[in-house]
């Protein structure tokens, strides 16, 4: 049977006419018409901005205080939001200040590059490509 092909079920007019009818009395079963609709509550809702020239949504409202106490308490960095870190990552660079005061004089803790004629002249060459010169 494998090496036979797939015979070709003939179907009739009939036959045909009985299963769309079964599926259009099924469909008519599970419709539902609606006609009382309501903005689904576990959606967020869009709010539409306002347009900037029209006179009547431009006009003097109050200002609410507690309101704007809120975004500007937001908008500030979290050290001068909160005396602590709140989490992990913040404790990371929270304290910035140095523990020892900088002093640039102080030549213990200091170590700047000093350039005398030697040292300037090998900077030089370094600069230049030393490696170059030997080649």
């Amino acid at each position: 049977m494998a090496g036979h092909p797939k015979e070709r079920v003939v179907t009739d007019e009939v036959h045909q006419n009985q299963i769309l009818r079964e599926l259009y009395l099924k469909e008519l079963r599970t419709q539902k018409l609606y006609t009382q609709y309501h903005v689904n509550p576990l959606r967020k809702v869009h709010r539409i901005t306002r347009k900037p020239m029209s006179w009547h949504d431009n006009l003097d409202e109050p200002a609410d205080a507690r309101f704007l106490n809120l975004i500007h308490h937001a908008a500030q960095g979290p050290r001068k939001k909160y005396p602590e870190a709140q989490t992990e990552n913040q404790e990371i660079g929270w304290d910035s200040e140095p523990l020892v005061d900088p002093e640039r004089s102080d030549h213990r803790m200091n170590h700047f590059r000093v350039y005398n004629d030697i040292t300037l002249y090998k900077a030089k060459m370094w600069s230049l490509g030393e490696d170059d010169r030997h080649k």
